[in-house]
């Protein structure tokens, strides 16, 4: 049905001529770092999640970092995070000096489980960092409550949520700390790009300076009150954004049309477990992950349809399964995370972005369909 001249990739940036004459502008200009666009940009994203601030960085690996930085957490401490997820992750915590401490997901919903995170706790643990995976919110607001029972910080990844939604609110303003990506499998893209959101100014204020080598302007003057980063986010990537944010509810809408296409066609496949949504939440579909029931070799599955002109490919990873995680704490990770490894062993992410079609989507499934019948 397909041919290799129709391939379809797993993503491809919706970047359009008005995108591209907003980067030309600031080009231009002359202007190229950390400025008037990425104020404007910032402003914006604090009107559309709902918080007092929003701080751009340079990508969403160095957000995570710069929201642990900024909350004292390093040597000694635990963080406690979901076991499946992309290696950023888990990595950012090792990064700070900090210890994570993996619970196991929901198939359901690809989110941590958040019945097994109270006994992950110990004198030791600092905060909670739950996923948003693939765009689903997890169950962010009892994760809330369970933090400030046991006086912890909540750090939001919501890398792969912009748009999403938990009655009627926005991830990345229930916690202390969200963290965004524009990574281009975002539904917005800047390349690479970050965003940090908090209604907490002291924490606002702390990591504007750590992004930005750790200065702080005081009385008119110049300071480096912390040992910070380059982690500033340019110009003419906040005006790419900006440009696409005129779009942004149009191109949640269409996804979530194409998602819907995908759950209805692929509803009665009894080797597929597909992903699921509850009444009180919006996925903003960053991804359309579906895992293969066992007997299924998924990597073949994989080839298969890369041969067909359907590019596929794995999800995210079981973290503490990958080699630096293994070599480090030795986890069994079947018996500790069973979830977490079905989804990483048998997962699989479907093309879902602006530029596919409706008739793209029914060739994905009837190839689907026709290979593994």
């Amino acid at each position: 049905m397909m041919g290799r001249s129709s391939f379809i990739p797993l993503m491809v940036p919706d970047i359009r001529q008005e995108d591209i004459d907003a980067v030309a502008e600031v080009l231009r200009s002359g202007m190229l770092v950390q400025g008037t666009r990425v104020e404007e940009l910032e402003k914006t994203f604090t009107r559309l999640v709902g918080v007092n601030h929003a701080i751009a960085v340079s990508n969403g690996t160095a957000s995570l970092h710069l929201a642990l930085l900024a909350l004292g957490i390093g040597k000694g401490d635990e963080v406690i995070v979901p076991a499946f997820s992309f290696i950023a992750t888990a990595n950012v915590v090792e990064l700070v000096g900090a210890k994570p401490v993996f619970v196991d997901i929901e198939l359901e919903t690809f989110n941590i489980d958040n019945k097994q995170i109270e006994k992950a706790i110990t004198p030791r643990t600092i905060a909670i960092m739950p996923v948003h995976e693939f765009g689903m919110a997890c169950n962010i607001s009892e994760i809330c409550q369970l933090a400030k029972k046991h006086g912890l910080k909540v750090i939001e990844d919501a890398a792969c949520a912009l748009g999403a939604i938990e009655n009627d609110r926005f991830t990345g303003s229930f916690g202390d700390i969200g963290s965004f990506s524009f990574h281009p499998r975002k539904a917005i893209t800047s390349g690479e790009g970050g965003m940090i959101t908090t209604n907490d100014d002291e924490l606002a204020r702390k990591i504007r300076a750590l992004r930005n080598h750790g200065m702080e302007t005081r009385d008119g003057k110049v300071e480096f009150v912390l040992a910070g980063f380059n982690y500033r986010m340019t110009d003419f990537q906040a005006a790419l954004l900006s440009s696409q944010f005129h779009r942004f509810q149009t191109i949640l809408e269409y996804k979530q049309t194409l998602a819907e296409l995908y759950l209805d066609e692929l509803k009665d496949l009894d080797w597929i477990l597909m992903p699921k949504t509850p009444q009180n939440k919006r996925h903003s579909w960053q991804s359309f992950h579906i895992v293969l029931s066992d007997q299924i070799n998924r990597d073949r599955v994989i080839h298969k349809l890369k041969e067909k002109g359907v590019g596929t490919n794995l999800g995210g990873q079981c973290m503490p399964y990958q080699t630096y995680y293994i070599d480090k704490y030795g986890y069994n990770c079947l018996d500790l995370f069973p979830n977490s490894m079905k989804s990483f062993a048998q997962g699989l992410v479907l093309p879902l972005y602006p530029m596919l079609t409706k008739d793209m989507i029914l060739s994905i499934v009837y190839n689907i369909k026709s290979l593994l019948k």
